[in-house]
């Protein structure tokens, strides 16, 4: 089996999964990040395919990049400027060809994440 990546965002202060976020992916090398894709996750939370595909992967280090600020103030929680949360990088590695879940666990005043299935 060759791998791949795939995340999702809950929302876990509105108890649903957020839809309509961005979210980036990028390869890191050294003090380099190479950008790789760009998703809006859909009404499921997910990205509508893996965010990186079997083809695309090498073991490595990556960074997503989930854009939760203008998430939280599109969904009417986000608090004064400037925001608490906006801008939320997730760096891990990925060492075999096997499949990686990175989900997110988002509020507007705190996150959390782990290697799903």
């Amino acid at each position: 089996m060759a791998g791949y990546l795939t995340t999702h965002v809950l929302d876990t202060a509105l108890g649903k999964p957020a839809a309509g976020l961005e979210i980036e992916l990028f390869r890191i090398e050294g003090e380099a990040r190479q950008f790789l894709s760009r998703r809006i996750t859909n009404a499921d939370g997910r990205t509508d395919g893996p965010i990186l595909p079997e083809d695309l992967f090498e073991p490595g280090a990556y960074e997503l990049v989930f854009h939760a600020g203008s998430y939280l103030v599109e969904s009417g929680q986000a608090g004064a400027a400037p925001l608490f949360l906006d801008v939320v990088p997730i760096r891990f590695g990925m060492a075999e060809a096997t499949h990686y879940h990175v989900p997110l666990l988002l509020s507007p005043y705190g996150y959390s994440t782990y290697r799903g299935s």
